[in-house]
């Protein structure tokens, strides 16, 4: 179990006989506080130190001002022999909050003889990582980060989960800046590392698919020479990256030079995906519950990360046809009969396109209700586009929302689809009403935008009437 002792040995490098305390789980929010916890005070959390204490949090972890009443375990100078521990709760002072988890972290992490699979990407992370995570379940007691927990504070929360007995962790890796990836790895040394794709995401602060390449590129350079590199040999940005790692690289693809691929892939609308699998001159026939001929790809990265950990073949079929992770996407009714995609978490032109691929697949009228897609910087105008453009091809209605999204209907209007057939609104109520008064039996109804927007709202005005 962690406790106080290491904290302070991550902190100055000695550890204390005297510093028995437990630490049963480390929060940043003082609502997640659990007995015997340690709430990491970050971006004005000092003000609920004594928040997290009522809620039975032993330790809170400060670098600001704190109430005068709270007492406090200065860590900014060295502990000695006469150095008092208070009674818990109380507060240890740090210099710098995030600086002191990510090394208690990663003193975590060096203590457990674990296989970390480490996975970065513009699109498809989370999927890849629930399914990867559900996979290996199978065979290894498996450590995986809760929701997006994926960036310099939330990838050192869940390594702090770790306890004996876990085999594998696989961890989503979020990127905005150069250096981020590599600072997640030096934290939790990983051996393999899974790439999804480079696409125009987070490309404002980013910059161009040229930056984001680099920047996902830090944890193939990462890896181990005894490590394990699965790169989509499908993506261009991509199959560089094997010039640029130490270590064995695994290629999966729809590319038959690939290590591990697929071919006459089907889609069965909601029921998932019918493909071939080829791998050692060895054809599997597959069906996998994941939406979306797109969705081939998150299937094959599972498969690799599978016999990477040294997975017999017939295990990991056995096991994804078995699995319960699924994209975000959601499917409900409306009170009309129309079948509604909710697509809402976020969207990015690569993920858009995916989902209006998945439009197309199914019977019925379409209609794509869309909103902008935030945090495109150079490719703001292009990836509207670009989608306006699939959505003439796939859809019967358009409904956008939002100021960005008239770049969509503008294009989609140039791509030839009539005018009558396109609507724009600005507000949730004026989206619902007009879905409200064209909905029948038998659509099927995409909705997808930037969190941002929150489009939920509309799917939920929707649903309420089911």
């Amino acid at each position: 179990m962690l406790t106080l002792a290491d904290l302070i040995q991550s902190e100055q490098g000695l550890r204390p006989d005297r510093a028995s305390l437990g630490i049963s789980e480390a929060v940043v929010d003082s609502r997640q506080a659990i007995q015997a916890s340690m709430f990491v005070a970050i971006e004005g959390g000092h003000a609920f130190v004594n928040a997290a204490f009522e809620r039975g949090a032993h330790l809170a972890l400060v670098q600001d001002k704190i109430a005068d009443d709270i007492r406090v375990l200065d860590l900014t100078v060295p502990f000695t022999n006469s150095t008092v521990i208070p009674e818990a709760p109380f507060a240890v002072r740090v210099a710098n909050t995030t600086a002191s988890l990510q090394n208690l972290a990663a003193f975590w992490r060096q203590k457990f003889n674990l296989r970390v699979l480490g996975i970065t990407g513009s699109v498809g992370k989370s999927t890849t990582k629930e399914l990867v995570a559900e996979v290996l379940s199978q065979r290894y007691r498996t450590l995986k980060n809760i929701g997006n927990y994926n960036n310099e504070v939330g990838l050192p929360l869940t390594l702090l989960r770790l306890g004996s007995g876990y085999e594998c962790a696989v961890l989503e890796m979020g990127f905005f800046v150069p250096g981020e990836i590599k600072q997640l790895c030096d934290i939790a040394l990983p051996q393999v590392g899974i790439l999804t794709n480079i696409g125009t995401v987070h490309a404002e602060r980013a910059g161009s698919q040229a930056d984001i390449a680099r920047g996902k590129s830090e944890l193939v350079q990462a890896l181990p020479s005894d490590g394990t590199a699965i790169l989509n040999m499908d993506d261009p940005w991509i199959v560089p990256m094997a010039q640029q790692t130490k270590a064995r690289v695994f290629f999966y693809g729809l590319d038959p030079k690939a290590d591990l691929w697929a071919d006459e892939i089907v889609s069965q609308g909601l029921n998932g995906i019918h493909f071939n699998l080829h791998h050692h001159g060895q054809t599997y026939a597959m069906q996998a519950p994941v939406i979306g001929q797109h969705s081939i790809h998150t299937v094959l990265r599972t498969v690799a990360a599978g016999l990477v950990e040294d997975m017999e073949m017939p295990e990991i079929i056995y096991a994804l046809q078995q699995a319960s992770s699924q994209l975000r996407l959601v499917a409900v009714h409306t009170r009309q009969g129309a079948l509604l995609l909710d697509d809402t978490y976020n969207a990015s032109p690569e993920s858009t396109m995916a989902a209006l691929n998945l439009l197309n697949d199914l019977p019925g009228r379409k209609i794509a209700v869309l909103g902008g897609m935030y945090e495109l910087g150079m490719y703001e105008k292009s990836g509207h586009e670009m989608v306006g453009i699939r959505t003439a091809e796939v859809a019967d209605l358009l409904v956008t929302f939002g100021e960005h999204a008239r770049m969509i209907s503008s294009a989609a209007r140039q791509a030839g689809m009539p005018s009558t057939a396109i609507s724009s609104f600005d507000q949730v109520d004026e989206v619902v009403d007009a879905l409200q008064s064209t909905l029948k039996q038998g659509d099927v109804v995409l909705v997808k935008g930037s969190h941002g927007l929150r489009m939920d709202r509309i799917v939920q005005a929707l649903e309420v009437e089911a």
